[in-house]
């Protein structure tokens, strides 16, 4: 009996289905038809002319078996094939490219490249029901699929594993072709937002005339992009929008969109100063927005746009956060109800590594934000580089691959199409809360700036720009043939816009002073700004003895019912006895109880970083897995029922881009302790455009506010170059004015109180602290718990033991280091040393260290020690703040290029060379390089 024998009575049209069904899942066909069609993709991937064909039969053979098909069964197959085809490479053939030929892909889509001819053209085929055409002529099936995929707007989606979304892709662009039937009240608004955007640029060209804007210009359907997916998305529930973009265009967003006044860009292009001393500001392109505004339709709606510094990309992971900390404030029934966009250029998001990492965050659950719109304003160069230089990928989007998501390639000029794809990728946003790209493809005017000459380097692409006419007009052009306006329309709505500006003008030039507005102001109400001295103000972080007991009593009881490894329960045993019993708590404890106390204070906390749920070196064990379901117990959300949230997530393996999220959430959730941990110190490496471009500069910059905590693991224990030093030099190098907190703290009570300083004071700087790896379970780094329900955090540690009268060597030192004096001292009985501990070392401690100082009079040996090479540490920052340190014997490795020596031999005899010339000043100076 034929195997196939089916196939001779098959319907074409559920064929045709069918096999449509099978090429999105083979897996949801019945198993005999998956086999069929995989044997015939083999024959056709092979070669058409190997089919036996006989007149109006062809045979195919599958799995050593051979089936006779009718002829016409044949053809609908091929015809599906050719959809196939335009599905999966039509965008390849669009009409994308306003200003440049495309690059030309081969094989074709031509019809004999599916075993289609000519003559087929009028036959009719039951696979236009694929398309939403029913039973139609080749011909027309064709001129669907040209205009479908072919167009002005190129599809990429079939990569996506998911059938529901794929259809329901398919059947979106297949309503009028994948072409807009808009009403002339829409096509009006859409050339008035396009005017606003071309008049814009074409008034600060003529009155700002060299100065750098970063113009639109050749991507201004941007601004009807944007315009309609604010619009239609305040219909569909969204309350908040966040944004991120660089320079390109952004003083055009920032008016046109988000309703910044003209009058506050002119007085930031006059290049007046600022209205407050204490700010110095940052580029007119570059700072950041909020607004409350009403849609058209009257919808509350509050719009963000983060500032931006020039580094690109950045501000994208910095939007995410945002978005999510306004999520879990607020929208947690409903996360879509807080929209992130993202704007990049094309040279940008193929190049920018960072772009990856948000990617890949998109899905996570310490990440994601429901879906984000991400807009490429191609200008198809970038600064001066072309694009055959810039990517080896087809496209500056194939990084949306990595998530599945649908990419949407448009021709700038084509304003209708262009709106099209906005709304198709809200849509498919609030369905379906995934992130969707759209490649915007236009050009750029003029050079990288406005003074630049691009005919350099792009004379053939520039002479093309030169003699293209701007979307607007091109627009204009369309609807006064469709009708829809007259030849006077356009320059009424020019002038009128342009008048709007002049009177802006004319009011930023009776003003002094440029007045920056706060980011996120009503987040940030009841917030103070203050200086250096200020920061130095002791901190009420007392918690009372009775609700630390509570909280004690939750964190050290495994629930009843569950079966937890050996090694967990007596983790959790121990705390019990080290509270309860002992007194005597370590640094988790510590740790764990700064975040309880917090949480019953009503701030939130948020953790993240790799691997932070045990700790790297497993001692926090904040998350405990139930051995045989890995059920997930955070005893820390169980303290009451009034209590905040406790939320920790070991994050994807990324420093940079992590970093930049928890920014952006501390950013916008500024009573919730918002806390990054470094797999190891240095690794914050990976990040160090974070820390420069926002954590290190972002108030002084934009007058922006931000109590991230970044916890770097720093100490010498002979692990090597990588895994000793957080490079606390380059934190310190950075430090001026009131920017920021940095400590290294070597007692549980004084991590407690510095944790909770950082959230019961009445502003917020970032707080860089270098915690301890070995410190974790030392014997002598414990506190008891009236260390924590009592006094506060100490900016510096006076040795106890000392007696002032007898010592004649003041040691201060910092960090993990002290107790490698200590445990020198002891052993030699030095009563003539004092080890005075610096535990903040940023606002620097003068005050206190003068005071030991003054304590120590009789010492005539003053002494900086630190365990890190002269040229690393915290020395140089000393001799820059503490004018007294000039004269302070420095004790320390030589100055190296590495952190620290690869072998653990060398590695001890270097620390045992530091730690003898600290008591024995005859000893050869560790610091000086040999001869």
């Amino acid at each position: 009996m034929d195997k196939y024998s089916f196939l001779n009575t098959v319907h074409t049209s559920f064929f045709s289905e069918l096999y449509d069904k099978y090429l999105v899942n083979p897996d949801s066909v019945e198993p005999s038809w998956r086999a069929f069609f995989q044997g015939f993709d083999f024959g056709m991937e092979s070669s058409l002319d190997e089919l036996e064909i006989d007149e109006n039969r062809t045979t195919v053979v599958v799995n050593g078996h051979s089936s006779e098909m009718p002829e016409s069964l044949q053809k609908e197959f091929q015809v599906i094939r050719l959809i196939d085809g335009y599905r999966s490479r039509g965008h390849l053939f669009t009409k994308t490219n306003p200003v440049r030929e495309r690059r030309h892909y081969e094989p074709t889509l031509d019809i004999e490249n599916f075993g289609l001819a000519s003559s087929d053209l009028d036959t009719i085929f039951n696979a236009g029901d694929v398309i939403g055409i029913g039973p139609n002529s080749l011909k027309e099936i064709v001129r669907h699929l040209q205009s479908i995929y072919c167009d002005a707007i190129g599809v990429e989606y079939m990569y996506i594993r998911k059938p529901e979304r794929v259809k329901w892709i398919q059947d979106w662009i297949n309503v009028n072709d994948n072409h807009p039937n808009f009403e002339p009240d829409r096509k009006k608004h859409i050339l008035k937002k396009l005017n606003h955007a071309i008049s814009f640029e074409t008034f600060l060209h003529t009155k700002y005339v060299g100065q750098k804007r970063f113009s639109l210009e050749g991507n201004e359907s941007l601004i009807p992009a944007l315009d309609v997916i604010v619009e239609r998305a305040a219909e569909m529930g969204v309350k908040q929008f966040v944004m991120g973009m660089a320079h390109r265009g952004r003083l055009n967003v920032l008016t046109n969109i988000f309703g910044k006044s003209a009058k506050d860009i002119f007085s930031e292009f006059d290049g007046k100063d600022y209205e407050q001393e204490i700010f110095d500001g940052d580029v007119k392109y570059h700072l950041g927005w909020t607004s409350d505004r009403k849609s058209d339709n009257g919808n509350k709606i509050k719009m963000s746009i983060a500032p931006n510094p020039s580094h690109l990309e950045t501000v994208g992971a910095v939007v995410e956060g945002i978005a999510r900390a306004k999520q879990d404030a607020d929208y947690q029934d409903d996360i879509s109800k807080v929209l992130p966009i993202v704007v990049h250029g094309d040279a940008a998001i193929a190049g920018q590594g960072l772009v990856y990492e948000v990617v890949q965050m998109a899905g996570l659950d310490g990440y994601k934000t429901g879906g984000t719109i991400h807009i490429v304003v191609n200008n198809q160069i970038g600064f001066t580089t072309n694009y055959l230089d810039a990517r080896t990928s087809t496209y500056c989007t194939d990084v949306a691959k990595v998530t599945l998501s649908p990419v949407l390639h448009v021709n700038a000029d084509d304003a209708e199409a262009v709106v099209h794809a906005s709304l198709f990728a809200l849509e498919y946003r609030m369905r379906f809360k995934g992130d969707v790209f759209i490649d915007l493809l236009g050009y750029r005017k003029y050079g990288h700036n406005e003074g630049d000459e691009p005919r350099f380097t792009q004379p053939k692409l520039y002479k093309a720009i030169s003699k293209h006419k701007n979307p607007r007009d091109i627009y204009a052009e369309r609807l006064i043939q469709e009708g829809v306006i007259d030849g006077t329309y356009v320059k009424q709505l020019e002038k009128q816009y342009k008048d709007s500006l002049e009177e802006k003008l004319e009011d930023s030039r009776k003003e002094d002073k440029t007045v920056i507005t706060p980011f996120m102001a009503d987040e940030w109400k009841g917030f103070e700004n203050v200086r250096e001295w200020e920061m130095m103000d002791a901190v009420n972080t007392k918690f009372t003895k009775t609700k630390l007991n509570k909280i004690a009593k939750v964190i050290t009881a495994l629930p009843e019912g569950k079966k937890f490894l050996r090694k967990v329960e007596k983790l959790v045993k121990d705390r019990y006895n080290m509270y309860f019993e002992a007194d005597n708590l370590d640094w988790a404890m510590g740790e764990l109880l700064a975040y309880g106390s917090l949480l019953e204070e009503g701030y939130a906390v948020r953790m993240s970083g790799q691997d932070v749920e045990r700790g790297t070196f497993s001692h926090r064990h904040a998350v405990m897995k139930v051995e045989e379901s890995e059920e997930e117990v955070i005893l820390l959300n169980h303290l009451s029922e009034k209590q905040a949230k406790f939320q920790i997530y070991n994050s994807l393996l990324s420093e940079y881009g992590v970093v930049g999220f928890d920014y952006g959430y501390a950013m916008a959730s500024p009573n919730t302790l918002t806390i990054w941990e470094a797999q190891f110190g240095d690794f914050s490496n990976g990040a160090q455009i974070m820390i420069d471009q926002y954590i290190s500069a972002a108030e002084d910059k934009w007058k922006l506010q931000n109590g991230l905590v970044m916890l770097l693991p720093h100490g010498y224990e002979g692990q090597g170059a990588e895994h000793s030093s957080a490079r606390m030099e380059r934190y310190l190098q950075l430090c001026a004015k009131d920017n920021m907190y940095i400590a290294d703290v070597t007692t549980p009570a004084q991590m407690f109180h510095i944790l909770r300083r950082q959230m019961k004071s009445n502003f917020r700087k970032p707080l860089i602290i270098f915690t301890p790896k070995s410190l974790l379970r030392h014997p002598r780094a414990v506190s008891k718990i009236a260390d924590l329900t009592g006094g506060g955090f100490q900016e510096v540690i006076d040795d106890e033991t000392a007696d002032a009268k007898k010592v004649k060597s003041l040691v201060f030192c910092t960090g993990k280091f002290y107790y490698d004096l200590l445990a020198a001292k002891e052993e030699n009985n030095r009563d003539d040393v004092a080890l005075v501990r610096v535990e903040q070392l940023f606002p620097i401690p003068e005050k206190q260290m003068k005071a030991a100082i003054a304590k120590y009079k009789n010492a005539d040996d003053v002494v900086w020690a630190q365990e890190e090479p002269r040229n690393m540490g915290a020395w140089s920052h000393l001799l820059t703040h503490f004018d007294e340190a000039r004269n302070f014997r420095v004790v320390s490795r030589r100055f190296y290029a590495a952190p620290a020596a690869g072998s653990s031999v060398r590695s001890k005899a270097r620390h045992q060379q530091v730690v003898d010339y600290v008591f024995d000043k005859t000893k050869d100076n560790m610091s000086k390089p040999k001869k």
